[in-house]
């Protein structure tokens, strides 16, 4: 167990009055992701999560970002509280000046990580419609007049961890798209209509029963729409690169996300959020092959399916997420000859 990771558990649970640090039976760190320092702590017979934003991220490209997201995290758990809370996350309280916060532990036989669940070729066909109409709901409350926008006026740290990060650093290693890249980027950048998570991604969404639970919110700001919508699709779309036993339900599964998810809307038509969705995922389709965090688990000969399939998408843009889907089947079919 690294001692400064424990250190700095023990002098947050101090901070916020949760228990006496003495008390501290365990505390082990947990992985899965590259933007933060979390732990699992158990103290007095129950078991809290505990996250640090860290100001370098763990990638292999020079990723900095501010320590000062950790906030946005913590306000984002607490509007989804209030907004969905069979959705949700107890959270504990907050540090400003350790950037950490604590918050309930997800375990248990009826808990599942959708990421995990995916890989391993486990497919439960309303997970997608849940997700969807979870996101649109928040998405929704947060359009209405009334929603308190303060804590989450983050357009330039959402700059620094999702734009630059995905679309312009690609921008500069695909060149042959990379005025679309820039469009799309200034384009999300320039757009504040609803709170967006910015990381809608299964390895960051646990199944507790059958109700989604989405975690790590370190991007929060008020943004675009569409990029929640397509983060998430994507990652629909890279699992079932990865696992083909998952691609003959793949446009059910992106169908199912959007009704739900449209059902919601009233900020908008809903035929001119998904064109800008579907404009926009084969952008964070490429990124994810060639901007500073590249998926972990495709190979070489997948990264460059999805590559080719991204560019094509780029040039010739699709205004409905089921075109998408039928030039990815199409695309297996010929890779399968």
């Amino acid at each position: 167990m690294p001692t400064a990771l424990k250190i700095r558990c023990e002098e947050l649970i101090a901070e916020l009055g949760l228990a006496d640090p003495a008390s501290i039976t365990d505390v082990q760190p947990l992985t899965g992701g590259v933007a933060s320092d979390i732990a699992m702590v158990e103290v007095e017979g129950r078991r809290m999560c505990i996250k640090f934003a860290l100001p370098k991220l763990k990638v292999a490209e020079d990723w900095q970002a501010p320590v000062h997201r950790n906030k946005a995290e913590f306000e984002w758990l607490k509007v989804a509280a209030e907004i969905a809370p069979e959705s949700a996350v107890r959270v504990f309280g907050r540090s400003e000046e350790k950037h950490g916060f604590a918050m309930e532990f997800l375990a248990g036989d009826d808990v599942s990580l959708w990421k995990k669940d995916l890989l391993e070729g486990r497919r439960i066909p309303s997970r997608a419609k849940k997700v969807g109409n979870l996101l649109g709901s928040i998405h929704t409350a947060s359009s209405r007049p009334g929603f308190d926008t303060a804590p989450f006026q983050n357009r330039d740290d959402f700059y620094a961890l999702r734009i630059e990060p995905y679309l312009v650093f690609t921008a500069k290693k695909v060149t042959e798209v990379a005025d679309r890249l820039t469009a799309l980027a200034d384009q999300l950048y320039e757009t504040d209509t609803v709170l967006v998570h910015g990381d809608v991604s299964p390895k960051n969404i646990l199944f507790r029963g059958t109700q989604p639970v989405v975690l790590d919110a370190e991007c929060a700001t008020m943004g675009a729409p569409e990029f929640d919508a397509a983060f998430c699709l994507n990652h629909l779309i890279l699992k079932a690169q990865h696992v083909p036993s998952l691609r003959p339900a793949l446009a059910e599964d992106l169908a199912s996300f959007w009704d739900a998810y449209a059902a919601h809307a009233s900020w908008d038509a809903p035929g001119r959020i998904e064109r800008r969705t579907a404009e926009l995922l084969p952008a964070l389709m490429l990124a994810r092959i060639d901007g500073k965090s590249p998926v972990e688990y495709l190979d070489e000969s997948s990264r460059s399916t999805i590559r080719e399939a991204s560019i094509t998408l780029l040039r010739q843009p699709k205004s409905k997420l089921g075109e998408i889907a039928e030039t990815l089947a199409q695309t297996w079919k010929g890779n399968s000859r």
